[in-house]
């Protein structure tokens, strides 16, 4: 930004800066009262005092204009990335006089794109106007500004007049929810995973409980568990679940942000958190989120804000509790230290790096993402073991 605009930035927050045409009144104005010294011409003098006088009421008149308007705003509703938020202004008149031809300006962050100018041509006398935008946002977070600008040039248009105002602004913006029909990793965990423990722990609860509903027949389901007149009923196989299932049984869903992450990676592991979590709260499991800034949150509108605004390399707070957890890592190192009974989901980069020891010593199923497959299709795929 160069002197000459720095300058007239700061006439116009301050007093008043001339438009294109108020700068050529006043050059003319000059002209004209430099040629009436010289020729002693009292029409020359006539114009250059009709146009000095024009000149100092549009100069008082757009600072005037803005006095007695104030403007708030309204709490923006939560959103999912890539939806709209929905921002409304509320601008007041408080004066006994109209105010027209006023402009409103909203300082956005950067983040979220250029200023806003909203065009208002009139607000009656002790009024409000309400103005509503609505602005695209693709990427999670919460998004914090402040200032509002008005700017006018009313009624004669020759000089502008710009005042701020602080309208405190909170924006969050949710991250996504994959739909997921099924999930292998919250469906199995916190159960051991030998083939004779299966067995016995769902013949147990096979006989025990009430059913709480049927759903259709997934692979790994043992016979035991299907309902065979419903299934010949609606010609497919048909599973029992019972209360004894799923009540009771807690699930940690924990994001290693305390690691560091390419952003990629962890705008991914954040989406995967936020699926996790609705799917089994879906199946009406005791779910619940770990981050290393906030620790454990539980609660739809907590966890969403929580997923927000979480950042990779943020300080720890709180170690991960010593229980089954669904670790969502870029860290393969950090796998040698979890609970017996948990999972965990690593992505790409880090893969190379597991170690053949630290697998069999644990061995915890889990998902290794691909960049080349859908992320929601991966979370419904059988777990993988080294």
């Amino acid at each position: 930004m160069n002197i000459g605009r720095k300058i007239a930035d700061w006439l116009e927050t301050r007093a008043v800066t001339p438009a294109y045409a108020g700068g050529l009144l006043s050059f003319l104005t000059v002209f004209f009262f430099g040629s009436a010294t010289n020729t002693m011409a009292g029409w020359l003098y006539a114009i250059s005092g009709t146009s000095l006088a024009l000149l100092g009421i549009a100069a008082v008149l757009p600072v005037r204009s803005l006095k007695a308007v104030e403007v708030r705003r309204r709490p923006i509703e939560p959103v999912s990335a890539g939806d709209r938020i929905t921002v409304e202004l509320e601008i007041e008149n408080r004066a006994r006089q109209p105010k027209t031809l006023l402009q409103v300006v909203d300082i956005l962050p950067f983040v979220l794109g250029v200023p806003v100018t909203r065009s208002i041509e009139l607000i009656p006398a002790q009024s409000i106007y309400a103005d509503t935008y609505y602005l695209e946002v693709k990427q999670r977070g919460v998004y914090r500004w402040h200032e509002v600008q008005l700017k006018t040039a009313a009624p004669l248009g020759l000089f502008w007049c710009r005042r701020s105002q602080s309208a405190k602004a909170v924006a969050v913006v949710y991250p996504k929810v994959l739909p997921l029909n099924v999930c292998p990793l919250v469906d199995r965990v916190g159960r051991e995973d030998s083939p004779q423990f299966f067995d016995r722990s769902r013949s147990q609860i096979a006989t025990e409980g009430l059913t709480r509903t049927l759903r259709p027949y997934r692979h790994g389901d043992p016979t035991r568990l299907i309902h065979w007149r419903t299934s010949a009923r609606y010609g497919e196989l048909r599973v029992r679940e019972l209360e004894q299932a799923a009540g009771g049984q807690e699930i940690i869903i924990a994001l290693d942000s305390a690691a560091a992450w390419q952003v990629e990676e962890f705008e991914a592991a954040v989406t995967v958190a936020a699926s996790l979590y609705f799917y089994a709260s879906k199946r009406l499991l005791n779910v619940k989120l770990w981050t290393a800034a906030t620790g454990i949150a539980s609660g739809n509108r907590v966890v969403l804000e929580t997923l927000a605004a979480v950042n990779s390399g943020e300080d720890a707070v709180e170690n991960p509790p010593k229980l089954p957890l669904i670790w969502l890592t870029q860290n393969s190192a950090s796998l040698s230290s979890l609970p017996q009974g948990s999972r965990w989901v690593l992505w790409p980069i880090a893969a190379a790096e597991i170690g053949e020891k630290m697998l069999v010593k644990h061995d915890f199923p889990g998902l290794q993402i691909r960049a080349d497959r859908p992320l929601e299709l991966q979370l419904q795929s059988p777990l993988e073991r080294f």
